[in-house]
Formats: structure tokens, sequence, C-alpha cells
């Protein structure tokens, strides 16, 4: 069966002078902006939890939380040897090495830092901010592919999307790996948000959109991870699981106890009236007579 080659794209955009414009920058730049921009809409829903002049602001704070958060999680994640003897490499950031589990730790922190400093729910803000998250992990994993980075496990003869990815993968036809977590982590994480976004319910439940978003993006990831190929200098770990896998884990289980907790807060406006429930228990009473 014939074998796709990688096209080859050329990881700069365009050179403006000295200047070299990354894809993978300008993923993340886009990301930002569109998600900013979903933001100031997002927050104006009933229950409003900011306004859109908080929104505007909140994008400066995202940003360091991304860029800090990504690059300290990759640090401390996945090179820590390396970067404990060259220390000086950790503001090398041109060279690449992101994790989006430090970036989501720093947007984490973000959150937090912003929402008591300018008297914001927490929770309620956190929920709009989830929604706009998986735009920026799906124009990043795209970036992945137009790098040639970050390829798939070898694919079966059969797969007619078997890709080879020449630098540095060998000539073994790959899985698309980049396309498949875009695909699970960006497109369908954040229609499945963006849905549940338009619900009166999910948005009065107060950490129910978080908790989608960290036990989604966690089987999105997981999933995704085991068409990855592993990363050179660690491979693969506990059972045969890839780090990414392991850091999705607890985001798994933290999301599905956010799930259940937000149910437990409803507010009164949301909650059936004690006429509701009378009638209830006047029809269950009539059915066991």
């Amino acid at each position: 069966m014939p074998v796709l080659v990688f096209p080859q794209f050329d990881p700069v955009l365009v050179h403006i002078g000295p200047l070299a414009i990354r894809w993978y920058a300008l993923a993340y730049i886009a990301g930002l902006v569109l998600g900013w921009r979903l933001l100031r809409m997002l927050v104006r829903q009933a229950p409003a939890v900011a306004t859109q002049e908080q929104a505007d602001d909140f994008l400066t704070w995202a940003t360091l939380g991304v860029v800090l958060g990504g690059r300290l999680g990759y640090v401390l994640f996945y090179q820590l040897a390396h970067y404990l003897a060259e220390p000086w490499q950790i503001f090398a950031v041109w060279q690449g090495g992101m994790s989006f589990h430090g970036g989501a730790l720093g947007v984490a922190v973000a959150i937090l830092l912003f929402c008591w400093r300018n008297h914001v729910p927490v929770l309620g803000f956190a929920d709009r901010v989830a929604v706009c998250a998986p735009i920026g992990l799906g124009l990043g994993r795209v970036a992945n592919f137009i790098n040639g980075e970050l390829w798939g496990r070898p694919a079966p003869d059969w797969l007619p999307w078997a890709m080879i990815f020449p630098g540095g993968a060998g000539p073994i036809p790959r899985h698309p790996s980049q396309l498949y977590q875009a695909f699970l982590e960006g497109l369908v994480l954040f229609t499945v948000l963006f849905l549940l976004s338009r619900r009166d319910w999910a948005r009065a439940r107060s950490g129910f959109l978080t908790g989608s978003f960290l036990g989604g993006y966690g089987i999105a990831r997981i999933i995704g991870e085991c068409f990855r190929e592993p990363d050179v200098f660690l491979g693969y770990l506990i059972g045969g699981a890839t780090m990414g896998q392991l850091l999705s884990i607890p985001m798994v289980i933290a999301g599905v106890a956010l799930i259940l907790w937000s149910g437990r807060r409803l507010p009164e406006s949301h909650r059936p009236s004690s006429g509701v429930l009378e009638r209830d228990g006047l029809r269950r009473h009539r059915r066991k007579a």
C-alpha cells in the first residue's frame, strides 16, 4: 500500500528581517487571542461572573501562566537532570520544550491570583476559561504536525494515512498522532464544552465545566498517547505508560471529583421547589398504595 511522506513544512512561517515567526509561536498567539474573544462572551452569560474588561485584563495573566508554567513544567516533568546540569538552557525557549500539564498549572495559578485580586468567583471564572482552552490545544497539536515533531508509533500496514516522518523518525510508516490529538484534545473537547456551556444547569454548577475539561482532556490525552511515540529520553514508564499518560491520570481523578462536588452546590434557584418535591412524594406514595 502506498505510504504518505511528511511534506516537510518550513517551521518558520515568515522572516521579518532578523525576526522569525514560527508556526508554533503563531499557534500560541492564535489560541490566546481566539480564547480571549470567546471568554469576553462567556463571562457575560448568566450567571455573569466577570466583566468584559476583566476578561481583557486576564489575557496577560493567561499568557504568563501558559508560557512560564509550560516551560517550567517541561523542565520539571521531562528533563530535570539535563536542566540541572545546564540551567541556562531553561531560558532557551526557542529550542522547544513546553508541557501542557505545566501550562495548565500555570493558568490555574493565574486564575487564582487574578480572581483574588479582582474579587471574581474562582470556579465560575475557571469554568469560562476551561471552555476556551481547547482552542489553543488543538492549534498547538497542528503546529506539532507542521514542525514534524512528536510523531506517532509505527502504524500497521493497512492504515491508509500512515506517514513517514524523515526528521529522525526513520523510514517507518507511523501514525500522524499529532492530528489525532488535535482532533481529540482540540475539536472534540471544545465542541463538548461549548455545547455544555450553552446549558443553564451546567453554568449554574460552579466547577462543572472545569471538571469536565480536566476529565475530558485527561481521557483524550491518554487515548492519544496510545498512538504517539514516547519521548526518547524517557521511553515507556510504569506499566508501559508514557509520561503524558501518567500526568493525565490525576487530571481525570480531579475532574470527576470536581464534577461530583459541583452537583452538591447547586444554588437554590436551580433546585426543585418544595411544591415539586411534595408532588413527587405524593406520586410515589400513590404508586406504593
